[in-house]
């Protein structure tokens, strides 16, 4: 059981503490925002003692084993290099960091100081990828070949992710999960070709890649913030293929279609954040009682790979985060 803080009192943070309380014994016993208002209004919301004023304030506390990066994602870097300097482990919300460089950054310092650091990829820790992971380890489906996935969102333009000095867009909200998907699947990327379209003069709304991979193996993957997409992803090799049906990213069931054979059906009830947010934040735990400065599920270079790919595409189109990056 590890202490948690929550840097920056979000909707994210609001549905992560929710599914820690429901689902396990950690602790979340601290809350810090820039406001102090806001921070007492979620402390007290989600029963957590100590509310503070202000970021420092909270990877200060003394009662913190392990602080939860919640803010914008711009200020990922900082925060979670904050906590790492204070001698608290971190689990950043993805993305990690905004570009590959960030999060090399922020492993290096976990590393240095002998602490945890961990990307709250929750896909990646459910029960369903772990069962995915067992079928693709088992060479069931054969050489794998293509990956697709889709992850598209209608937003208004009075949403937070139209804020281009917030980093805004597609690619960090929703393009990460179908590129992490392709990688996780598909491996060590080789190349990338992306095409784009924006929503308005200062912001891209929309991306599709594909991916090439040194396996041989070409990934698929579009994201938007345009339309509702039907957010389906599947993965086929030579022997078989598994559907994720929509939201693919989410809990819920898959099904394995042999070339030959009959199909194979993986049933989980489909489930949202607060059923599925807490078992990154096991993971992390258990990674911090192993002595682990990152996740055997997730490790730093998945991390690292994802953004690196992201990097790819957003130099091809064009798109360039607060700060030039």
């Amino acid at each position: 059981m590890l202490r948690w803080g929550i840097l920056g009192p979000g909707w994210i943070a609001q549905r992560f503490v929710g599914a820690v309380q429901a689902h396990t014994g950690q602790q979340v016993v601290a809350v810090g925002s820039r406001s102090v208002d806001r921070a007492e209004r979620f402390a007290a919301g989600l029963a957590i003692g100590r509310a503070h004023g202000c970021y420092n304030a909270l990877v200060a506390d003394p009662d913190v084993d392990i602080v939860y990066i919640s803010t914008p994602h711009t200020e990922h870097l900082r925060g979670a290099l904050d906590a790492l300097h204070a001698g608290k482990h971190v689990l950043v919300e993805k993305p990690f960091g905004l570009n590959a460089t960030q999060a090399r950054e922020i492993a290096a310092a976990a590393n240095a100081a002998g602490l945890f650091a961990g990307e709250a990829m929750w896909t990646r820790f459910l029960p369903k990828f772990d069962v995915l992971k067992q079928i693709l380890d088992s060479g069931g489906l054969g050489p794998i070949t293509t990956v697709s996935a889709d992850h598209g969102e209608y937003f208004t333009t009075d949403h937070r992710i139209y804020d281009p000095t917030l980093a805004g867009g597609p690619m960090l909200d929703l393009g990460t999960y179908p590129i992490a998907l392709a990688i996780w699947a598909g491996g060590e990327v080789d190349g990338v070709s992306a095409t784009g379209r924006p929503a308005n003069d200062e912001l891209n709304g929309q991306i599709s890649a594909i991916i090439d991979h040194t396996s041989g193996a070409q990934s698929v993957v579009t994201t938007t913030i345009l339309s509702n997409t039907p957010v389906v992803a599947s993965i086929s090799g030579r022997d078989g293929f598994v559907h994720l049906p929509a939201p693919w990213y989410h809990p819920g069931p898959f099904s394995v279609f042999p070339r030959d054979g009959e199909p194979l059906h993986h049933v989980e009830p489909i489930g949202g954040h607060v059923d599925g947010l807490h078992f990154s934040a096991v993971d992390a735990a258990r990674s911090v009682a192993d002595g682990r400065s990152e996740s055997a599920v997730h490790p730093h270079a998945d991390i690292v790979a994802t953004l690196s790919a992201m990097d790819a595409i957003r130099a091809q189109l064009g798109i360039e985060f607060p700060g030039g990056l």
